[in-house]
């Protein structure tokens, strides 16, 4: 089997991370203190030539743990009414448990070692998802404790841009401002813009990189 081949595998093209694309809406800005309200989270599959692409997706409404803070101006920025019935919002518990079980299927099935988040502005959503584990006691967590792959710092190297909707504009793919700051669209979108960032470095030669013992040119 050829080098090429062997490095059209998703195993093989993040160093055995499996990256997943997730988005939180808070109630705030720290994430030990405030609610999670909303996440969403898609996998990512490659095909046999080596494209990535969006895989399977999962959103769930949350509702906010038991003396959790709910920052009135960041309620007002997402729009997000907690206490509405019909979000049919569930437990951190059950929408981590949920997403953690998609995501470790996952791993599994393509042959990777562990998940890594894949976020715009991942610090942010990775300290969400992190904390909320760890309030619901979730043992199994499959992500990396702390690496992530943020897109706001690749679309900043592949666009010159670091907003999502700009980035987003930039690579050619559709943003629908009115929808932005839902979980589940900011996901898409940024699945989306991570997909594109990572087929637009194969379409360019940058992938599967030179083998280790090709002689470097002399110019």
């Amino acid at each position: 089997m050829s080098d090429t081949v062997q490095l059209n595998g998703l195993c093989d093209r993040f160093r055995g991370f499996y990256p997943v694309v997730i988005d939180v809406e808070t109630a705030g800005f720290n994430a030990k203190t405030d609610a999670l309200l909303e996440i969403a989270a898609i996998t990512l599959k490659m095909d046999s030539d080596g494209w990535i692409s969006p895989d399977q997706t999962l959103h769930f409404n949350v509702a906010p743990f038991e003396g959790a803070i709910l920052n009135p101006e960041a309620l007002a920025f997402t729009g997000i009414d907690p206490h509405n019935p019909l979000r049919g919002a569930v437990s951190e518990h059950d929408a981590l448990h949920a997403i953690f079980k998609m995501v470790r299927k996952g791993v599994k099935d393509s042959g990777c070692n562990r998940a890594i988040i894949v976020a715009h502005n991942a610090t942010f959503d990775h300290s969400f998802v992190m904390a909320a584990a760890e309030r619901a006691n979730l043992k199994r967590n499959p992500f990396h404790p702390f690496a992530t792959f943020d897109t706001a710092a690749l679309s900043g190297l592949a666009l010159g841009q670091t907003v999502l909707a700009k980035a987003c504009i930039s690579a050619g793919l559709p943003f629908d401002a009115s929808q932005a700051h839902s979980a589940l669209y900011d996901t898409e979108q940024t699945s989306l813009l991570f997909c594109e960032i990572i087929n637009r470095w194969k379409r360019l030669g940058g992938w599967p990189p030179a083998a280790a013992d090709t002689p470097a040119s002399s110019d």
